[in-house]
């Protein structure tokens, strides 16, 4: 019995992206938890937190494709950013510490640009590596 490449690329695809995903949680988990505070810890965890989003989206719908995986994780992102300017974020998190991992806290226009930059980039690597696999 073979199975059609329509239904094997996407699974394979979503298998990929859980594992992906799980490794940058727990890269994510490193970067606020051990390393000290400061510029370079907040602009690599915005980098993980977009991939993050990007591979969530993959792990939920891999038959997307690249680019609108990468819209919808660039909305995301951008919409939580957004959220921080309404202060409800840093009130949950001070409540339960956990909110601030998904929602963060304050609005960092920064955030911003990294968010869009590293989605991007896993737009791109999703993309060429698609191209280099055939057809999906």
């Amino acid at each position: 019995m073979t199975r059609d490449v329509a239904t094997a690329r996407p699974r394979a695809r979503r298998v990929v992206a859980a594992l992906l995903l799980a490794a940058t949680i727990v890269a994510g988990l490193v970067v606020s938890g051990v390393l000290p505070d400061g510029t370079a810890t907040d602009i690599a965890g915005d980098a993980l937190y977009a991939v993050a989003a990007y591979l969530a989206v993959v792990l939920i719908a891999p038959r997307l494709r690249p680019l609108a995986a990468g819209a919808i994780a660039a909305a995301w992102c951008v919409a939580v950013e957004l959220f921080q300017l309404t202060g409800l974020p840093l009130a949950w998190g001070a409540q339960l510490s956990p909110v601030m991992l998904v929602l963060g806290t304050v609005f960092d226009p920064r955030d911003l640009v990294v968010y869009v930059a590293m989605i991007a980039l896993a737009t791109a690597v999703d993309a060429a590596l698609g191209k280099a696999s055939g057809p999906r």
